[in-house]
């Protein structure tokens, strides 16, 4: 190995994957596709400058170990208790669906048994780069689809783990003969258990002592190379002590720290090289690209794009409906998994250099991959026009037979809510937040029964104990605001500024009950216009809330009287808020 060798890899990889990844960027596409497509370039496959591949996989290798300790250092345990009862048994069908389709399929392709099935677990696991980066963009990462989708993808990064544990007991012994993977399986997840329990309580303990003590030295310097060293160090000794992956060991190293008080400052500190690492891993995964795959892998090819383009999301869809999830929910979060990324790399990395997958593989998972990366954005759009047009054509049925169940979208009512009071003494809130909360209070003190719709299950359980009648569904749907009364009542307000489809709640609201008063927020005076449009009543824009907020503390602080202060409230709210 050269150095010349070495800084010219490194050069003009990182070099390669920052042009086609600003350009893939500003195409509205994941830098991913862009990272994958410097890697086709600079590979052996293509004309030009080639990267020395050895230099870049060892790099590559770095790359994933640090990879795997942010994945950990982000892995909330809470957040997946609080959704365990979709993500587990709903991720844990949809790969066990996605796995056996992928199998058969590569089966039917002449494939090896064993070959088909990590070639099936490498497709069976979505893009958490992609998918976080998706909702991110959509302003759904801390909405209840967003909760759902990431406990989905914690799911599945533990599944993950596992296959890269047990993967490489799938190679024949050295008598060649094939291991009791049964047996096997027990003994790795034995040990998984002793690893995590030791890194747990040891590292639990020793860790943070250990990053206190330098971060009371304030050198940023020392405490990222703190932290490399004890990633390395938990990753080296996990691989050699018990025979487990390092990948595995900086997963439950990053789990440690980041339930530690240090865990903010590791992720934004200590790790600048992590993403440089983790592209030249992508970069090193583009380099195995062979247009050769177009001819001879076609078939396969296309198979493995639909599978996970289109089998992931329709699995995933067909889970959260059995689970009682709404139509719009399911079709927000299947639809955003529609994509392989870093985990299928790794476990497919893996298996090629156990001898387990055969090089068709690679090139056809770099392939699937930028097509489903790029394809992401656009297939979490189409979650909405699917869903209207499942709802229009059920809008009309719904209505006609009024009361009676609907199976896609099951409500759950809380049975303190008072069938006989009047419709002037009653209202319905969309969202229990703090300005939910709040209209629900005073309404409630005033002698007005309130009714909340939530979609989140925990949520549902705080406004029972509060002692509000409840309702668990999608608000946009007819039967779920049916449930909640809304042909018995006077107002209905929508306390949430960010409702998903505001504007078919408010349409449906109106056919259900032409004369209820609608009152809407809105994060912006833009949105405004079009939501009186389609039949709001009132509407509240935040922009001019908080425009009209910060005038009067500043009128109070230059002395204004009361009566100033009324009237250029009166005159900003005439001008602010124009019918």
């Amino acid at each position: 190995m050269h150095d010349t060798d070495l800084l010219m890899t490194i050069a003009i990889g990182l070099g390669g994957a920052l042009l086609f990844g600003y350009a893939t960027q500003r195409l509205g596409l994941s830098p991913i596709v862009g990272y994958l497509i410097a890697g086709i370039v600079v590979g052996p496959n293509t004309p030009g400058y080639t990267a020395d591949a050895e230099i870049a996989n060892q790099f590559a290798e770095l790359g994933v170990i640090l990879l795997m300790f942010g994945v950990g250092l982000h892995f909330d345990v809470q957040e997946l208790s609080r959704v365990r009862n979709l993500c587990v048994p709903g991720a844990g069908f949809q790969c066990l669906c996605t796995f056996l389709i992928g199998l058969f399929t590569a089966r039917l392709c002449g494939w090896e048994w064993t070959s088909s099935a990590v070639f099936a677990l490498a497709i069976a696991f979505s893009s958490t780069v992609v998918v976080t980066r998706i909702l991110a963009d959509a302003n759904e990462l801390q909405t209840h689809v967003g909760n759902i989708a990431i406990g989905w993808l914690i799911v599945q990064d533990v599944l993950a783990v596992l296959v890269l544990v047990l993967l490489p007991y799938m190679t024949p012994n050295e008598q060649g003969e094939q291991v009791n993977l049964a047996w096997v399986a027990t003994v790795a997840i034995a040990k998984i258990g002793v690893v995590a329990v030791a890194i747990t309580w040891l590292g639990g303990r020793l860790i943070p002592s250990i990053l206190k003590r330098v971060a009371a030295t304030k050198s940023r310097e020392l405490f990222t190379l703190t932290i490399l060293v004890l990633v390395l160090a938990i990753a080296l000794a996990s691989s050699r002590m018990f025979g487990i992956s390092m990948a595995l060991g900086a997963f439950l190293a990053g789990v440690v720290v980041g339930q530690s008080e240090f865990s903010l400052r590791a992720a934004i500190d200590a790790l600048p090289m992590r993403d440089a690492f983790a592209v030249l891993f992508f970069v090193s995964i583009g380099m195995l690209f062979d247009p050769i795959v177009f001819t001879q892998s076609k078939g396969m090819l296309l198979a493995t794009t639909c599978i996970v383009i289109l089998g992931t999301p329709f699995f995933c869809i067909l889970g959260l409906l059995a689970l009682g999830q709404p139509l719009r929910l399911s079709l927000r979060v299947g639809l955003s998994l529609s994509q392989i990324g870093e985990f299928s790399f790794i476990v497919a990395n893996l298996g090629r250099q156990l001898g387990l997958l055969p090089d068709e593989a690679m090139h056809v998972l770099v392939t699937v991959s930028i097509v489903s990366i790029a394809a992401a954005p656009m297939m979490q759009w189409l979650a909405v026009p699917i869903a209207d047009f499942a709802r229009q054509r059920c809008r009309a049925y719904v209505l006609e037979v009024h009361r009676r169940p609907f199976t896609l979208q099951p409500a759950e009512r809380s049975e303190s809510t008072s069938e006989e009071l009047e419709a002037d003494h009653r209202a319905v809130i969309i969202g229990y937040g703090p300005v939910g909360r709040t209209l629900a209070r005073i309404l409630s003190e005033n002698g007005i029964s309130p009714t909340i719709i939530e979609l989140n299950h925990n949520t549902l359980a705080t406004i029972r104990q509060d002692g509000y009648s409840g309702v668990l569904g999608d608000a946009t749907h007819p039967q779920t605001l049916l449930h909640a009364g809304i042909e018995n009542c006077a107002s209905l307000i929508l306390s949430a500024s960010s409702i998903q489809g505001a504007e078919e709640l408010i349409r449906v609201a109106r056919e259900i009950n032409p004369e209820i008063n609608i009152l809407v927020r809105s994060t912006y005076l833009r949105e405004r216009e079009h939501l009186l449009r389609v039949g709001a009543d009132t509407v509240f824009a935040g922009e001019g809330e908080t425009a009209m907020a910060l005038a009067e503390h500043v009128l109070r602080e230059l002395g204004a009287t009361p009566d100033q202060i009324d009237r250029e409230r009166e005159r900003l709210r005439s001008e602010i808020f124009v019918d």
